[in-house]
């Protein structure tokens, strides 16, 4: 379950793991060598102490003055600190027994060894091997004290032996206040390191699940960028933010393009399809319409029957004006686009604007000729201008912009309508679509028909509260003229 975890939790754990065991490790370490040291303090201390009682002991031994033996050892004793860890000191005689103490009633003067129990008895076999001027230590784990036997001697002569015995008790309530003062300084050091460790690992884990977040929705379509600035160091996680960033750039712009083949593919199959039935509707109804001709010129109908064949003539002639919208070419016969295009374009669309009260605002920048065919240049910006003042609808605004920049011809029609969904957007060229709410759709169609032949772009989009639809055409365009 640990190695399952989030990193923003297994990362902080495991530092935090790694903090505890390195501080419990080294305040371990540190308390084996404060016993240690207090340990070889406590021998130096007994040598000292021996040393400079070894003189005045040495006196007394070699006059048998026992009472001044007994003030000698029992000096250190009278200042506390100087008794602080010794327990005892007694002094024995060559013969091994106990000539004078600083505590005469627990041992007794000339008594054995063996006779003050089991941990002196071992003393004195240990005194009985080492007879030369190396103090004897003896510290067993089984027995309350530490005693060090140092001889009392002067030119190789020795006269006896100096003991010093120290309460273990009082070296562990001394080696406790180290433990305790090792403690609060652990504590000390992991109450400030542990939240660093927290912190600082929730930090480093934070631009790793931001992307991670990221990778789990990309099968939704979210192909954001990461925020600028939001981790501007170049390590591995600055790198990965960078492999990011282009990974979506590349699945957008490959999104983008799938997109755009589908579409392109969508509406090729639909103009074939279209130019498949036009040109079936085509013949049978040039023959149609040449027979009515013929009928008008050289019958006799009665006027019952003129009306009839006025009628069919005109209903004929509205097929023949749809079916060629269905078959548009853009190399035509035609002249080069003028400013009077415009400007008839502008007189065609004033009727409509007036009738449904939009404002239309013209913008127009162009020279004096364009190399475009003014005839479906001209039939582009009726359809856009058409369809955005219906759009834009009753009191509605509308702005047509043309010019020319790099090289290139611009146009913008945008109005203040009903914006358009992503649905409409996605399927808003395409004819006969569901998504169209005012006709057959067949007019923004052949528009996109007309711009693609031109090797034009057109598009769609609804910005600032605004519809605008975007077209450019290069001005390289082939005019075949009459």
């Amino acid at each position: 379950m640990l190695f399952n975890l989030s990193l923003r939790y297994k990362l902080p754990i495991w530092g935090s793991l790694l903090i505890v065991v390195t501080a419990l490790v080294l305040t371990a370490s540190l308390m084996a060598q404060a016993w240690d040291n207090l340990r070889r303090d406590t021998l130096k201390s007994a040598e000292d102490l021996g040393r400079t009682m070894a003189r005045p002991l040495f006196t007394a031994l070699l006059h048998d003055d026992v009472w001044r033996a007994y003030e000698t050892v029992s000096l250190p004793f009278a200042d506390s600190k100087e008794s602080e860890l010794a327990k005892s000191l007694l002094v024995l005689d060559a013969s091994g027994l106990v000539y004078v103490s600083s505590d005469p009633e627990t041992h007794p003067i000339l008594t054995d060894l063996n006779g003050l129990g089991s941990d002196y008895q071992e003393l004195k076999q240990r005194l009985a091997v080492g007879r030369d001027s190396t103090p004897v230590v003896l510290d067993r784990s089984d027995i309350p004290h530490i005693f060090i036997a140092l001889p009392i001697a002067n030119d190789s002569i020795r006269l006896g032996t100096l003991i010093v015995a120290y309460d273990k008790d009082l070296l562990w309530q001394r080696f406790a206040i180290l433990i305790e003062r090792a403690v609060w300084i652990t504590l000390l050091v992991l109450a400030v390191l542990l939240p660093i460790n927290w912190y600082w690992g929730g930090r480093m884990v934070a631009p790793l699940r931001l992307v991670t977040r990221r990778l789990s929705r990309i099968g939704s379509g979210d192909l954001d960028n990461l925020e600028p600035g939001l981790y501007p160091y170049r390590d591995e996680i600055g790198q990965l933010y960078a492999a990011y960033d282009q990974m979506a750039v590349e699945l957008r712009e490959k999104v983008a393009l799938k997109q755009e083949v589908i579409k392109t593919e969508r509406m090729a199959a639909v103009g074939r399809l279209t130019a498949s039935i036009a040109h079936e509707i085509n013949n049978p109804l040039g023959g149609m319409l040449n027979a009515i001709s013929t009928l008008k010129r050289y019958g006799q109908p009665d006027p019952q029957t003129q009306k009839t064949i006025a009628l069919l003539e005109r209903g004929l002639s509205q097929i023949r004006e749809t079916v060629g919208a269905l078959l548009v070419e853009a190399k035509v016969k035609t002249r080069p686009l003028t400013g009077q295009d415009i400007e008839d374009v502008r007189v065609l669309v004033a009727p409509t604007a007036n009738k449904a009260k939009a404002a239309v605002e013209w913008q127009i920048d162009l020279p004096t000729s364009l190399p475009l065919p003014s005839t479906l240049i001209r039939q582009v910006l009726i359809n856009l201008t058409f369809n955005a003042i219906q759009a834009a609808g009753t009191g509605g605004k509308v702005a047509i912009k043309l010019g020319v920049v790099s090289g290139r011809f611009n146009l913008c029609v945008e109005n203040d309508g009903k914006l358009l969904s992503d649905e409409q957007r996605d399927s808003l060229f395409e004819p006969f679509s569901r998504f169209s709410e005012h006709g057959h759709g067949l007019g923004l169609w052949i528009c996109y028909q007309i711009v693609t032949q031109l090797d034009g772009e057109i598009r769609a989009e609804t910005r600032d509260g605004l519809t605008r639809f975007l077209v450019s055409l290069p001005l390289e365009c082939e005019i075949a003229t009459n």
